[in-house]
């Protein structure tokens, strides 16, 4: 199973982000409990000493007097106020207050008194605050229930230097876990809202690594059809500078590869030109009728023509290979030109008594390179003129697609071998002519593909139900 490298990239921060986030989330929400209770204490040490202080405002003659320290918190109790606080509003005191003598022994409860007259000396609170310790501890108000939880913390009763008592302040942790949980809501919002921007990031990262590459690949991919194709706009990272490499080395492979295989191919199609020369110019050495000397004469002409139209040819093609793009667009009026150029090859086999027939679309404009697009309907009506029976009909039809406009010459000759439709646009391939056995240069369709493919177009040859051939030439919009 293949994976890409997308969905790798993916899954791997996906998993490093989860974990990590869920690790962090887990930690800081494990660290807020006691945070919080530690920020809870500290305001209990605070008001322990001020009530502490004010329980020693009241002792008399040594003796502690918790009459005003009653009233105080049952006149507390009794009030009625709503105290906003972030998310939660107080509406009640909660805090337990409760005094106890020397002995441990408590004097004031202000939960209803149900504790007066009981011996709490060894609660950790008011056992370390006799013993000059700081006192504090945390108690379940139900044995079975965690969230009944109750921090104390004690502070000395004080009086002419003399430690008279101990006074007690309760607070119930249910506000400090309400508000650890609130804050633990929070963080996992934002730890989802996170982990959410991380993923986007993540995809992006992801598509801005590997969308290049596809690029790449479908260059790569063109380039080993034997495709025209440029190469695709990559970026400036290490993937442009691979694409550029790979680019560098296409170009050294293609330079190599095309010069051996042209050698090889000019080689093989000139030597029979220039045998025919060499063979002709040796006879005329000797003494000869003049018809027969004229007709050597006709011959080294003859094939002369076909060298200088194989290396112009050639040249051309060459010059066509090494470009990436149309040379200037202009304005080209497709029908016109197609008929214009028709009529001129025409006039040069008058004997063959053919027709020009113009169909379709009347008023086709074409933004293109007039020179190229000149070339490939001059190759294509010059074939469509060679393989036309005497008296027979060449055909231009021209119609607008969805996406682009076609041209197709069509002739009423014998059509084409089924090898040959695939094989007719590689460079010197050729078939013989109707009549007189001539092959072409075997570059002229080669010339329409590289020019069609200049602008974005396609050629393509194909035999007519009704007998001959047709060469399509389609042009994007």
């Amino acid at each position: 199973m293949k994976i890409s490298i997308a969905t790798r990239i993916f899954c791997a921060v996906l998993l490093s982000a989860g974990l990590g986030f869920y690790v962090l989330v887990d930690w800081i929400g494990d660290g807020m409990t006691p945070l919080f209770r530690e920020l809870t204490e500290e305001p209990l040490v605070e008001t322990s000493r001020i009530l502490a202080g004010v329980a020693a405002a009241g002792v008399r003659d040594g003796e502690l007097d918790v009459a005003l320290l009653r009233r105080a918190m049952q006149e507390v109790a009794g009030q009625e106020f709503a105290a906003r606080i972030y998310g939660y509003t107080k509406r009640r005191v909660d805090s337990r207050v409760y005094v106890t003598d020397v002995a441990g022994l408590v004097l004031f409860d202000s939960d209803g008194g149900r504790a007066e007259g009981q011996d709490y000396s060894r609660w950790n609170d008011v056992l370390l605050t006799l013993r000059g310790e700081y006192g504090s501890r945390t108690s379940r108000a139900q044995a079975d229930d965690p969230g009944s939880s109750v921090m104390y913390v004690a502070s000395p009763i004080m009086a002419s230097g003399r430690l008279v008592g101990v006074l007690s302040v309760g607070k119930p942790t249910g506000a400090v876990n309400m508000y650890v949980e609130a804050a633990r809501g929070k963080l996992l919002v934002g730890g989802v809202l996170v982990f959410a921007a991380v993923v986007a990031l993540t995809l992006l990262l992801a598509s801005m690594i590997t969308r290049p590459l596809e690029r790449l690949a479908r260059h790569a991919k063109a380039v080993g059809r034997g495709e025209r194709s440029s190469l695709p706009p990559l970026g400036r990272s290490e993937i442009g500078d691979l694409g550029l490499a790979f680019e560098e080395m296409r170009t050294a492979l293609e330079g190599r590869k095309y010069i051996e295989k042209y050698v090889q191919n000019l080689t093989h199609e000139m030597k029979s030109p220039l045998a025919g020369i060499v063979g002709a110019a040796e006879l005329l050495r000797e003494e000869m009728p003049a018809g027969q000397r004229q007709r050597f004469l006709d011959n080294i002409l003859h094939d002369a023509g076909r060298l200088r139209e194989l290396i112009d040819k050639l040249l051309l093609l060459a010059a066509l290979e090494g470009r990436k793009e149309p040379a200037g667009l202009e304005p080209v009026r497709l029908g016109e030109l197609a008929v214009a150029i028709g009529a001129r090859l025409l006039a040069v086999v008058p004997g063959k008594g053919l027709q020009l027939r113009r169909s379709g679309e009347k008023d086709v404009v074409l933004s293109a390179e007039p020179f190229l697009v000149e070339h490939a309907l001059a190759n294509i009506l010059q074939n469509a003129i060679d393989f036309s029976p005497p008296g027979g009909t060449v055909e231009i039809d021209i119609s607008r697609k969805p996406d682009g406009v076609q041209l197709a010459v069509s002739d009423q000759g014998p059509g084409l071998p089924d090898y040959a439709l695939e094989r007719a646009f590689e460079r010197f391939f050729s078939l013989e002519r109707p009549g007189g056995g001539r092959r072409s240069s075997g570059l002229g369709l080669c010339l329409v593909r590289e020019a069609m493919l200049l602008h974005n177009g396609t050629a393509r040859l194909e035999n007519r139900h009704t007998g001959g051939a047709s060469a399509i030439l389609f042009f994007p919009q």
